[in-house]
């Protein structure tokens, strides 16, 4: 499991350590920790690290101080390492006084002959956007084509909301110590790569969580020698219309793929559904379908009164349920189906179907947000994107990010429902279901690029290779 912890949390583990704080051992430990990944950057992009430029652009305070110390590091490596001082009568003493022992110098212009930028402008309790002087020095650095490495966090990024501000700094790689900031998953792309480096603190349970590969591989549902179709999972499918009978397929064999001990498929597009899937039954009338052990509603189906029907019948079952796309428009305008119901609910909204759920978009803090909706519908909430937010009733967040936008794509939200319906037809609890599955998506976009944009069919052809993968990290 990954991690990701408020800055109240840092701060109160730093204070925590006593001496350890207040004596400077943490911000020497930091230090080196900015110096190492400064040097791993220099080799990587320029084959070596001797007489390569490195500028420190410098704010106020502790995280100014990090990296003025690693600057003497890197100095004592044969780096050229100049400092620019954004406030220097606030600048930090000692971290300043090393610097230039080390024979570090301060200049007032960005080199042009740069090869990294440190961005140590503001630290944790960084708020709003970068202020001009600093924002014209990002710029200069953007013109020269070096790497920014960033301090903790990008500077103009909010640290518990992941709020990106304009301007602000987009890093290369972020370096922070102890345990990630929530920000290093909601702003990701801003982030760039995040490096860990332990300096002895212990911020305790984090406040937003994300499964890594081999965790989403110890959850997925693999048979037993004991199991049969029925106990891995029978997963329903309400699905298409005669206007969109792809959704249908898509939802349905993306839950074949996922491994579904069988599929059950309700709609008008049975032969479009069994001419890709021939494994599936399929049937027009949802009084037909026979039990499962879940349903998956919504992609295709329409918002009239028939689909109206079908949604509060699948939510009067006793049953785990998925809504998505049409059915969440249904739900938008019936909230109390919801009410009573005690089987697991995942909801997966994008963006807009989140708006209409809730009676506004997301706002900046999209952690609050679908916290705030999965609490509020008593359901748990999945909200789409490149970085993926899962809430559940009792406030518990998790999230995936996608590393790319592969997935952004139409019908990707179809293949979504399919997998995260199989989870959930196999007993795996709502958060954990939305949250495994999004990982499996995203992985599987990723995989069936090959760095060039796809379709959902793609995507979808790409979960059993993805899968097979995961199964290779299995305990």
């Amino acid at each position: 499991m990954i991690g990701f912890h408020t800055a109240a949390q840092i701060r109160a583990a730093e204070e925590a350590t006593g001496e350890l704080l207040t004596g400077g051992v943490l911000m020497s430990r930091a230090a080196r920790a900015v110096a190492i990944t400064v040097l791993g950057e220099l080799r990587t992009r320029c084959g070596g690290t001797y007489g390569r430029r490195v500028l420190l652009v410098v704010g106020a305070g502790n995280n100014g101080g990090d990296a003025l110390y690693a600057g003497a590091v890197l100095r004592r490596r044969g780096v050229a390492v100049d400092a620019l001082l954004l406030s220097p009568e606030r600048t930090h003493t000692g971290g300043l006084a090393a610097f230039r022992r080390a024979g570090g110098r301060i200049v007032e212009r960005v080199p042009a002959d740069l090869d990294v930028a440190v961005d140590a402008v503001v630290g944790l309790g960084g708020r709003g956007p970068l202020r001009p002087p600093a924002a014209d020095v990002f710029d200069a650095v953007a013109a020269t084509g070096a790497a920014v490495i960033a301090v903790d966090l990008p500077s103009g990024i909010d640290p518990d909301t992941g709020v990106v501000h304009r301007p602000s700094v987009t890093a290369d790689v972020s370096v922070t110590f102890g345990a990630r900031r929530i920000a290093h998953l909601t702003a990701a792309p801003a982030c760039g790569r995040t490096v860990v480096a332990d300096i002895g603190i212990s911020p305790g349970a984090p406040a937003v969580t994300a499964p890594d590969d081999a965790e989403v591989a110890d959850w997925w549902p693999v048979p037993g020698p004991r199991d049969d179709k029925y106990s891995q999972g029978v997963t329903g499918v309400v699905a298409g219309s005669a206007t969109y009978p792809g959704a249908a397929v898509l939802a349905t064999s993306a839950c074949v793929a996922a491994t579904s001990g069988m599929t059950r498929y309700v709609g008008t597009a049975a032969a479009e559904v069994l001419a890709v899937c021939p494994e599936v039954v399929a049937t027009e009338r949802l009084a037909d379908a026979g039990r499962v052990q879940a349903w998956a509603v919504g992609p295709g189906i329409g918002t009239g009164p028939e689909a109206a029907e079908t949604v509060a019948a699948v939510l009067a079952s006793d049953v785990p349920v998925l809504l998505d796309a049409d059915a969440l428009t249904v739900l938008a305008r019936t909230p109390g189906l919801l009410t009573g119901r005690t089987a697991p609910t995942l909801l997966t909204p994008h963006a807009g179907e989140f708006a209409r759920l809730a009676g506004a978009a997301p706002d900046d803090d999209r952690v609050d947000a679908v916290r705030s909706l999965a609490a509020r519908l008593g359901a748990t909430v999945l909200l789409k994107g490149r970085v993926t937010l899962v809430a559940d009733p009792g406030g518990e967040v998790s999230g995936n990010d996608a590393g790319a936008s592969w997935a952004a794509t139409a019908g990707a939200g179809d293949v979504l429902t399919g997998i995260a319906g199989a989870l959930l037809a196999a007993g795996l609890p709502a958060r954990r279901a939305g949250v495994a599955a999004a990982r499996v998506h995203a992985a599987a976009a990723v995989a069936a690029s090959g760095g060039a944009p796809i379709g959902a069919s793609a995507l979808r052809d790409g979960i059993a290779p993805v899968l097979r993968t995961f199964a290779g990290l299995r305990e």
